[in-house]
């Protein structure tokens, strides 16, 4: 016999024993949705998180730092001109940064020079802390950052705030009052609620003026404040994050050339601040995630030091691992009982079908043809399930993804769990799979069937 003949025999079978091929496809369907669901629930899991690393951890990015120098023990001869020229060599100069620029998959690369936290004080007297940064303001948007108002200007003087900074600008004398009312009722739900509003009021600062103010003094004195300087830039607020999370990410940007003056003017002195045509840092911005790996060993020749968040994302695969092994086990035992319900319905249909088989064994028939005959008829059954099964899943993952899209504040509508076009045809191969190995015992019974003993019995 051939293989259409094989196919179309079982085929008829299945269609005329419709009530035992529905209950079994169901429970092959069943158990293949269940093993498709669970690794797209592992998969977008995995991809979720993913994203939100990304989103906060930046593994596109690579921070550059100057490379001082390992100090060699055996070295104790040497000289102080010695460790100089090897600082001098690990320093992070104009130069250096023009060749990162020209590496390929290099998308962009600013400096940033770190000037510390500061107080931010407004023309009406509200303040708050920030971290205060100076950078080339013209690359914020290449490293992901959006305009609310204004843009880049490249006049001295002039400051761009994030989202955060523009929060939780109170009157010294209400936050003084309300911070004392919490130190004498730290339990009132009124006041910390209070408390938490004010610190997520937005104030609106654009085109205003801001002096900056060291923290500390000497003698309890109030720091010297730097000249006003004109906000020309607001950015937006991260996508994904809310008020609580950015409340107290406060950071003001600087171009280099006014961090330059603030250092002057505020006589800010200490390691932190570079010489004269060096900086403390660079940000590099790589155009592929995959790309990192190659393009941070680049910049290391240099001799720089480098750091970036892949690390985060190997043991996020490690956890997320042993997350899929788990659901597809789930899965595996939803179809292994599944497979349970068709040995028992092949069984039956098996005794069922006696004189059948024994006219094909009269007729002709051998026992390896009958057995392949129960076989493809299986392995069928298990196909019709697998599809059914396929079906199943997108409508419970649609379920899913509509549910938690009503749940969601934020409304962005993006799908949390999401099917890939791999797990597709591993689920159907399982379904098939089961199919076949729940019909073998059933095939064996029918082809030991005695053919005289099967007419007769009939």
């Amino acid at each position: 016999m051939r293989i259409a003949d094989y196919i179309r025999l079982s085929w008829d079978q299945l269609k005329r024993r419709k009530v035992v091929t529905g209950l079994c496809a169901i429970g092959i369907s069943i158990g293949c949705a269940s093993i498709v669901v669970a690794m797209s629930v592992g998969e977008s899991a995995q991809v979720f998180a993913e994203k939100q690393l990304n989103s906060f951890l930046k593994m596109d990015e690579i921070t550059v730092t100057p490379n001082k120098g390992v100090s060699d023990p055996s070295a104790q001869n040497a000289s102080k001109g010695d460790n100089s020229e090897a600082e001098e060599r690990g320093q992070i100069t104009e130069q250096k940064l023009e060749v990162i620029r020209n590496i390929p998959h290099v998308k962009a690369v600013a400096a940033f020079q770190q000037l510390g936290y500061m107080q931010m004080e407004t023309a009406d007297e509200r303040k708050s802390g920030l971290e205060i940064i100076g950078t080339d303001l013209n690359t914020l948007t290449d490293f992901g950052h959006e305009f609310m108002q204004g843009a880049a200007s490249d006049l001295t003087g002039t400051v761009i705030l994030n989202y955060g900074a523009t929060l939780g600008l109170v009157d010294e004398e209400t936050m003084d009052k309300l911070i004392k009312q919490l130190n004498e009722n730290p339990y009132d739900d009124a006041l910390m609620q209070q408390y938490r509003n004010l610190s997520r009021t937005p104030s609106s600062l654009y085109q205003r003026q801001i002096r900056l103010i060291p923290f500390g003094g000497e003698d309890g004195k109030r720091p010297q404040a730097s000249s006003p300087l004109r906000v020309s830039g607001v950015l937006k607020k991260p996508a994904g994050s809310t008020d609580d999370m950015v409340m107290y990410d406060k950071k003001a940007y600087v171009s280099l050339e006014t961090a330059e003056l603030l250092q002057q003017e505020l006589k800010i002195e200490g390691d932190s601040v570079p010489k004269r045509g060096t900086y403390n840092s660079l940000i590099v911005k790589v155009d592929d995630q995959k790309n990192v790996e190659h393009v941070e060993k680049q910049i290391k020749k240099l001799v720089l030091n480098t750091s970036t968040n892949l690390h985060q994302i190997d043991r996020l695969k490690e956890q997320f691992a042993i997350v899929r092994t788990i659901a597809l086990g789930i899965g595996l035992f939803v179809l292994f009982i599944a497979s349970i319900s068709i040995v028992v319905a092949m069984t039956m249909s098996t005794y069922q079908r006696r004189r059948q088989i024994g006219i094909m064994k009269v007729l002709g028939a051998n026992l390896k043809q009958i057995r392949n005959m129960f076989i493809i008829e299986a392995a069928l059954l298990g196909l019709v399930g697998g599809l059914v099964g396929i079906m199943l899943s997108y409508w419970i993952v649609w379920a899913i993804n509509g549910a938690a899209a009503g749940a969601m504040s934020d409304g962005s509508g993006d799908p949390i769990i999401f099917i890939s076009s791999n797990f597709i045809p591993i689920g159907i191969a399982f379904a098939i799979m089961t199919g076949v190995i729940s019909g073998l015992y059933p095939a064996i019974s029918a082809s030991r069937t005695d053919a005289l003993t099967a007419i007769k019995r009939d």
